[in-house]
């Protein structure tokens, strides 16, 4: 199959620097939408399609409540989440589930480990085995049964790709991003996973974090904005980003997927080019710097030592950001 051009076409955004010398290069894509949802800023292909991985969970958490779920903020933001497993994360699944009816055992997402690892360090020295509830996204699918539950749909396919929960967060998808939905497949927790453009993901994070507070995407914004513990994790680049930038909504997203909404309707969408974590917190803080974002986040950030003999002899630095931009 031909690379993709947001992949192929995508310009080096990051320099990983040992001792002075550049030992590696990270490629990346960036979109950056203005209020009114057109691109403002590119560097790469920003209008191929990716699967946001992750990133589109407050997507995916509008859509549950357009199915007329109801969710106090903490648990809309876990509904949100990719969490770190701690455990107050698996304790507000298990009252998501107890409110809906259910119980452990319903969810359908693949079993793993905690993402955190001090947290999967704990869980195995307990001697647990890899379970559902301690999956990333087991907070997302507690939503989705609980959003079945609401509207009367059967929970025990909730993610058939044709179940009426999956075919409304396509639509959802689709209207936030204004732009059809390019692919579907099934993500890591077994979930769909729709493909849409970096320019899309990033109008549709704006969408959500300029909204209306009494709208559903107010809800899910001011639920995120509240808790980005629970979004994230007391250790997650993600929740320092949200916790320290004032009216952000942010996700981050497997394979090296990053979207951000700010508070006046701009929006931000990355996607490293080799799917490695290290550069997408880098390249980010870059672009919220270019565009003049205030944050109390780019300490965590930019935090990416390249370490020889334990101690730091270099970094991961952002490059090339102020050529090739549209």
């Amino acid at each position: 199959m031909p690379t993709p051009p947001a992949l192929a076409d995508a310009p080096v955004l990051a320099h990983v620097v040992r001792g002075g010398v550049v030992e590696s290069a990270h490629r990346a894509s960036v979109a950056v939408t203005a209020p009114d949802g057109t691109l403002e800023h590119a560097w790469g292909a920003a209008d191929d399609p990716v699967f946001p991985r992750s990133s589109n969970k407050p997507v995916q958490a509008l859509a549950m409540l357009r199915a007329g779920l109801h969710l106090p903020p903490p648990h809309l933001a876990l509904a949100s989440a990719s969490h770190s497993g701690e455990p107050f994360h698996l304790d507000g699944v298990r009252a998501m589930l107890e409110a809906a009816g259910f119980t452990e055992a319903d969810l359908q997402n693949t079993p793993d480990l905690p993402y955190d690892p001090q947290e999967r360090d704990a869980w195995l020295a307990a001697g647990r085995a890899a379970s559902s509830i301690a999956q990333n996204c087991s907070g997302k699918h507690a939503g989705m049964l609980a959003a079945c539950r609401a509207a009367g749909w059967d929970p025990a396919t909730y993610i058939d790709p044709q179940h009426p929960l999956q075919r409304l967060m396509d639509a959802t998808l689709e209207d936030l991003t204004g732009e059809p939905v390019a692919a579907t497949a099934v993500d890591g927790c077994g979930a769909p996973v729709m493909a849409v453009s970096l320019a899309g993901l990033a109008r549709a994070l704006g969408r959500i974090a300029a909204a209306d507070p009494a709208t559903d995407e107010g809800r899910v914004a001011d639920a995120i904005r509240s808790h980005p513990e629970m979004l994230g994790g007391t250790r997650r680049d993600v929740t320092a980003l949200i916790r320290g930038t004032e009216g952000v909504v942010a996700k981050d997203g497997a394979e090296s997927v990053y979207a951000v909404g700010l508070p006046d309707g701009r929006g931000i969408a990355l996607k490293v080019a080799d799917g490695g974590q290290r550069a997408r917190p880098v390249i980010l803080a870059a672009v919220l710097r270019r565009l003049g974002v205030a944050s109390d986040a780019y300490t965590r950030l930019e935090d990416a030592p390249v370490l020889g003999h334990g101690a730091p002899v270099g970094a991961v630095v952002a490059v090339g950001l102020d050529e090739g931009a549209a």
